[in-house]
């Protein structure tokens, strides 16, 4: 079935509309991959519904994949080159007929493949596309394990040189080829996605070297390789990042970018930094296939939303979104360029770095070394004749001065700031220099978030918390007795640690006027803090609280992620 074909088949059948297909074969466009995919990641079927109608449309009987274990001989039967290819697995075998599941069953060229390769009649059965890959990582695991590459090392035997000026680098680039070392590179940069990573930490030592991954949050050590490897595989990461591998003193910054089967890309933002026993490299996982643009879904509460939504519309003013390294402030500028991106907008972006790149937004990668800095890229955006306008960080008085002058003067203005919530970011201003009166006519609205880890949809369980620890987070005692806390026992599909995924907690406080006049009478935090909450904003623990109350956080993590409101 053509992508057009299956578009216009769910339309009829009034599964979809005609407005979501055309958002979903723009999704399809951009990020590449099948239709059914970009019409699931968008919300606008889910895979089971996706199957059933497949299902029903060709005659086939439709699987759940994970109810049953593939017996390895039938896995044997179709390599995994063409698993991957096709999007198919081989789930059983009956006399001369070899039963797969296919995602999209109306595909006779996978069917005829497989029938030429293995020389058994092919019989089609449906499985949603998500299910079919998990499938292919479980049972066609080609990479090589930790034991298998560190099998292949012992026989090398590689000089640590632990003094910067006397390395010979041509030794240091011959021992980054070698094959173990070739292989447990890859091994570290492929694991960290099958694990769902968001950043990989390489950490030397004086006496160990280990690998962490942050997963949801949080590191976890997965590996100790053999210190004597150390320099071996920090070249190895500079030279597929690019970067300089006889600079040893300085910290660097690169990029790699990797293919992987089913041509999906992955790219992987690198910085290098020398540390007392070595250069530590911390590598961020930039998946673009899994960006969320979709407001929606990014979970904002309905209310913040609305005010999220009605501000960036305004033709001018400043948005600011604040938070931690990491919190996922990058995804909500970018899911509001993403709603904001228009033929009859001209949009400009200063980041450091880029990492997503967007049809119809003229972003700009910062180089401070030659002077390009986010003073000078808004300089110039103002030349532009710009409509909206997104600094990736204001940092400094001169970046703030710019943008908040670009927002008086008819600018739509996106930023970030590093501060622990909304009203915060008000004195941070401030403090920059930035002048009360400004601050006050400049600012439309400001966006505080965090990343909390979401209780395992797959095995959560009520679980009584004392009324006394729920009065202390802050749950309001007429509420006490009616909520109801969840926490993650621990399964194969969390790796038993209760936690999968993330969802995000919000701080929206837009610029009330009661807010503005006390911003220009001098108040401190605190009191904006208590101003905002009275005018119906939400603290980031109140927030949190009723995430929890919806079962997504449980209390550990509340109390991990924010602080008390008193």
């Amino acid at each position: 079935m053509s992508e057009a074909r299956l578009g216009e088949l769910l339309v009829r059948n009034k599964l979809i509309s005609d407005l979501q297909l055309s958002k979903a074969l723009d999704d399809q466009k951009m990020n590449g991959g099948r239709l059914g995919a970009s019409l699931i990641k968008l919300g606008f079927v889910n895979e089971d519904g996706l199957s059933t109608f497949l299902s029903k449309q060709y005659g086939v009987p439709s699987i759940n994949l994970n109810e049953f274990e593939i017996d390895p001989s039938v896995i044997a039967l179709v390599p995994a080159e063409v698993t991957q290819k096709y999007t198919i697995v081989p789930v059983n075998r009956a006399g001369s007929t070899l039963i797969v599941a296919m995602s999209d069953p109306s595909n006779i060229f996978a069917i005829d493949d497989i029938k030429f390769m293995t020389g058994y009649n092919v019989e089609v059965v449906v499985a949603p596309e998500k299910s079919i890959k998990e499938a292919i990582d479980k049972y066609y695991d080609q990479s090589a394990s930790f034991d298998e590459v560190m099998g292949g090392i012992e026989d090398i035997d590689l000089e640590v040189v632990d003094d910067a000026d006397h390395v010979n680098i041509d030794d240091l680039a011959n021992a980054s080829e070698e094959a173990p070392v070739v292989k447990l590179v890859n091994l570290i940069l492929t694991d960290a996605i099958k694990r769902g990573a968001s950043d990989i930490h390489v950490e030397p030592y004086e006496h160990s070297f280990r690998v962490r991954y942050r997963i949801d949050g949080v590191l976890y050590e997965v590996m100790k390789p053999p210190l004597k490897l150390k320099n071996a595989i920090t070249s190895r990461m500079k030279i597929m990042a690019e970067l300089d591998i006889a600079e040893r003193r300085l910290p660097q910054d690169g990029r790699i970018k990797i293919k992987l089967p089913g041509g999906k890309d992955m790219d992987y933002r690198v910085s290098c930094l020398p540390t007392l026993f070595g250069e530590k490299i911390v590598m961020r996982l930039l998946d673009k296939s899994n960006l969320q643009l979709d407001m929606t879904k990014l979970g904002y509460e309905v209310q913040a939303l609305e005010w999220f939504k009605r501000e960036i519309h305004k033709p001018f003013g400043m948005v600011l979104v604040t938070g931690p390294t990491g919190s996922g402030k990058t995804v909500s500028l970018y899911s509001a360029l993403s709603e904001l991106n228009k033929v009859t907008e001209n949009i400009s972006t200063a980041e450091d770095p880029v990492e997503f790149n967007f049809a119809g937004i003229n972003q700009v990668q910062m180089h401070e070394d030659i002077g390009l800095n986010f003073a000078a890229a808004l300089r110039s955006f103002l030349r532009q004749d710009p409509d909206i306008i997104m600094i990736g960080e204001i940092r400094d008085f001169e970046t703030a001065e710019i943008g908040v002058k670009a927002a008086l003067t008819g600018h739509m203005v996106l930023s970030t700031l590093h501060t622990n919530d909304a009203p915060a970011t008000i004195n941070r201003l401030l403090n920059m220099g930035i002048e009360p009166f400004l601050v006050a006519s400049a600012v439309n609205l400001i966006t505080a978030q965090r990343l909390g880890r979401r209780v395992c949809a797959n095995c959560k369980e009520p679980f009584d918390v004392p009324k006394e620890a729920l009065l202390e987070a802050g749950v309001p005692e007429s509420e006490v007795d009616a909520f109801v806390c969840y926490k993650g026992v621990g399964c194969p599909t969390c790796s038993n640690t209760g936690y999968k995924g993330r969802v995000g907690i919000y701080q929206v406080m837009p610029m009330f006027e009661e807010i503005r006049e006390m911003v220009l009478a001098g108040a401190n935090t605190s009191e904006i803090k208590r101003e905002s909450m009275v005018l119906g904003c939400k603290s980031m623990r109140q927030s949190a609280l009723t995430k929890m109350q919806e079962g997504a956080l449980n209390l550990e993590e509340v109390l991990r992620v924010t602080i008390s409101d008193d």
